[in-house]
């Protein structure tokens, strides 16, 4: 995410934060967001209210007036009418999400008021358990080790079988037919990671393949879950391997104090961003900036109507007496990598000779000025920033091309092996005993 939080700071995370004054049509909305009672979208009136006010946002603030070539006047009036339709709250809003799907933008996103999301302290509905394809099947890669899935039996690297008694395989296509949804690999891995979402307390059937042949099935209720971000370190091999989960402010104030005490004597650095889903720029400019020599340019942010924004590195406000830090880098990335953080993985690839080992990043750096209140209380994230990077690209839907591109497999799922980083641990040996010669 990338948020601008002020007119010098920008939040990238899949989203892009600006203070900005209340659009003047959007007033009285606004005015009754401050009292999320007075408007319901259990009643007509309450959902056209809503609808209105998510439509009219996008349609003043959306960074691209052609909105990638979506009608988006037609769209209104379509939406409009299902959107009168809806039976429940939970079914208008799924129709205002299936309104956005053909922006093809992972950082345009509506909240019902119970799912507002707070993203520095991530909350999120689970099963226990994240799945993506694997080798081309619907597979296990996480379980959260307190879960109802772990305790019957789930584990890394298990194959779905059926869904609510539906083939894995034709549960996930349906999932990826949605209208709108697009092709792309980057939208898939998104589309097939959210495959088992639902309301909290609703229930689903898996039936599932273990390690060994065996097949397995329970009913599952999801749940609230909560994620704390951070960054973390280690050593191996006279190697730090640096773990950073997002970007904000006091955690780049933490990670530079930090900093000098996880590189002290090591011979190379690793900087996981595998998990980063991006952040507050400015902070993650500082997070950066020791790498890299002072005022770097770490690209531009161009709103509709032509205004920008530039990003720089600021290594002499961190460390003033310091110099940038010359080890040799290796950044890991993932499909999750996102916003600013695929921002800090460009800047260290091109402009640092950092090398980049994974798998493609998300594509999605876009920005968004500010969060908007919703008349009953929901929350809409809209692009307003797009992004390119100093030297002239655009990120957005292309994401980082790592120098060496890895394939998750089965195995190492069961086997709890990390391929990526032993091939960064290995980059780095190499490296470090050629510089030596």
């Amino acid at each position: 995410m990338i948020t601008l939080l002020k007119a010098k700071t920008l939040f990238l995370s899949c989203v892009l934060l600006v203070t900005v004054l209340a659009l003047p049509s959007l007033q009285s909305a606004r005015a009754a967001s401050d009292d999320a009672s007075i408007v319901s979208t259990s009643t007509l009136e309450g959902r056209m209210a809503v609808f209105d006010d998510v439509w009219e946002t996008i349609q003043q603030r959306y960074y691209d007036p052609t909105f990638h070539g979506v009608d988006w006047q037609t769209s209104r009036t379509t939406f409009r009418a299902l959107a009168a339709k809806a039976n429940s709250p939970q079914e208008f809003y799924e129709v205002i999400r299936k309104m956005l799907l053909p922006l093809h933008d992972a950082h345009t996103r509506v909240y019902a008021p119970e799912e507002k999301f707070d993203w520095w302290n991530p909350r999120f509905i689970t099963l226990g358990f994240t799945i993506r394809e694997v080798e081309g099947t619907p597979t296990v890669i996480q379980v959260d080790k307190t879960s109802e899935a772990a305790r019957n039996g789930i584990r890394s690297g298990d194959v779905l079988l059926n869904i609510d008694g539906t083939p894995a395989k034709e549960f996930i296509k349906q999932k990826l037919q949605k209208p709108g949804l697009a092709s792309d690999a980057s939208t898939r891995y998104r589309a097939v990671a959210n495959a088992l979402e639902g309301p909290a307390g609703s229930t689903v059937k898996v039936e599932w393949q273990s390690k060994v042949g065996k097949t397995k099935s329970a009913t599952f209720t999801r749940f609230w879950n909560q994620r704390q971000l951070g960054f973390s370190s280690q050593r191996a091999n006279d190697f730090a391997i640096i773990k950073i989960d997002a970007f904000t402010q006091s955690l780049a104030l933490e990670f530079t104090k930090a900093l000098p005490g996880m590189i002290d004597g090591v011979q190379g650095i690793i900087l996981d961003l595998r998990s980063n889903g991006g952040g507050d720029a400015e902070a993650m400019a500082d997070v950066v900036s020791p790498f890299l020599e002072d005022d770097s340019p770490l690209g531009k942010f161009v709103d509709r109507s032509g205004a920008s924004f530039e990003l720089h590195s600021y290594l002499r406000k961190l460390w003033p007496t310091a110099s940038a830090i010359n080890l040799p880098i290796v950044v890991l990335t993932g499909e999750s990598t996102s916003s600013a953080a695929e921002i800090m993985a460009s800047a260290l690839q091109t402009k640092r000779g950092a090398k980049v080992i994974g798998t493609v990043t998300c594509g999605c750096v876009l920005a968004i000025r500010s969060r908007h209140s919703l008349p009953d209380g929901g929350v809409l994230d809209v692009s307003e920033f797009d992004y390119r990077t100093s030297d002239g690209v655009r990120l957005e839907g292309l994401g980082i091309i790592p120098n060496e591109i890895t394939t998750l497999k089965r195995d190492d799922l069961y086997e709890g092996r990390d391929r990526t980083l032993e091939l960064a641990k290995a980059y780095l040996k190499e490296r470090v005993r050629d510089d030596k010669q």
